[in-house]
């Protein structure tokens, strides 16, 4: 069974399912998708392949826990993109200082946008 079979399964039935839960493990959206729609919160065992994906460790902390998550933050701070709308969107200020100087170092668009924002 793949992790997208095994997240289908649970949403069909509307529950948590643990016997399944090693599987969904395997895959970041799955996991994400798993803990926002099935488990409807925080799902601590798939943090960490969700923490290994800059878009879906923006999302897991928008949209799951709603706040800062540390963990996710090594990922998002690889793109300049994610990394701003985690500034603006999650955090709703200031970037931790090695996220921040990441981005302030950074050749991109969205540094400007940054600035602005934190201004």
């Amino acid at each position: 069974m793949t992790p997208k079979q095994a997240y289908y399964k649970a949403i069909q039935l509307g529950l948590r399912i643990p016997e399944l839960e090693p599987v969904i493990l395997k895959d970041a959206l799955y996991s994400y998708l798993y803990a926002l729609l099935v488990i409807e919160d925080r799902w601590e065992l798939g943090e960490a392949i969700i923490s290994k994906d800059t878009f879906y460790s923006y999302i897991y902390a928008l949209h799951v826990i709603k706040g800062r998550w540390e963990l996710g933050e090594a990922a998002i701070s690889k793109n300049a993109h994610y990394s701003c709308r985690y500034a603006r969107d999650v955090i709703k200020g200031r970037l931790p200082d090695f996220m921040h100087n990441a981005l302030l170092f950074s050749n991109d668009e969205y540094t400007k946008e940054y600035v602005e924002f934190i201004k």
